[in-house]
């Protein structure tokens, strides 16, 4: 699902060959709620994704561009993956809770948009998300919490390299339910080995 014109194609955070990621911006509004509202069927218990304009204006109030204007004081970012070649979005990564001092820890929370499940973008996505997420907003540990039954999940993280650490009961209402989660993390040093390895 192509968005406007290239002309207003955003600045891109980070890039390879076939993907791009940018925060989330205003004007992508009708292109953002066309795509949540295609894959609800996708996301179902998972995630609740803003199917409004208004849910949209609070996503980008809150994860957008302003919020990553200074990006060692940040405390959320919010990162569109799309596609190179005609800016269909691809998919969702947003870093949450960030907290720094000792810590510089953030949670990592996503969504894919239909088509593209299950393409092999999102994993390409989540490398450039997290590459942003050590480099620029210089965490140290990026935690995940994935429920139970959401089998595409698991392998996404763990082809990444998170590593399982627990799990939580009840962790988070969605959908109007409490829902258990396993929760993998990722820390920074893991992150430039496996760098290393892969080059």
């Amino acid at each position: 699902m192509p968005t406007s014109p290239r002309r207003s194609a955003p600045t891109a955070l980070r890039r390879n060959s076939h993907l791009y990621i940018s925060p989330p911006r205003l004007r992508d509004a009708d292109t953002f709620i066309a795509a949540a509202r295609t894959s609800r069927k996708l996301h179902g218990a998972w995630v609740r994704a803003p199917q409004t304009k208004a849910a949209y204006r609070e996503y980008v109030a809150r994860f957008g561009a302003r919020s990553q204007l200074h990006p060692l004081r940040a405390t959320r970012a919010g990162i569109l993956v799309r596609s190179a070649g005609d800016d269909a979005l691809i998919g969702v990564f947003n870093f949450s809770e960030i907290v720094r001092g000792a810590f510089q820890s953030a949670y990592l929370g996503y969504y894919a948009f239909m088509p593209h499940a299950g393409s092999g973008r999102m994993a390409r996505g989540l490398a450039l998300a997290l590459e942003y997420g050590f480099r620029i907003l210089k965490l140290h540990r990026v935690e995940v919490n994935v429920q139970p039954r959401n089998t595409r999940s698991h392998a996404l993280v763990l082809k990444a390299g998170f590593v399982r650490e627990g799990f939580s009961r009840r962790y988070l209402r969605i959908g109007g339910r409490w829902r258990d989660h396993v929760r993998y993390a990722l820390l920074a040093e893991d992150w430039r080995a496996q760098r290393q390895k892969s080059r």
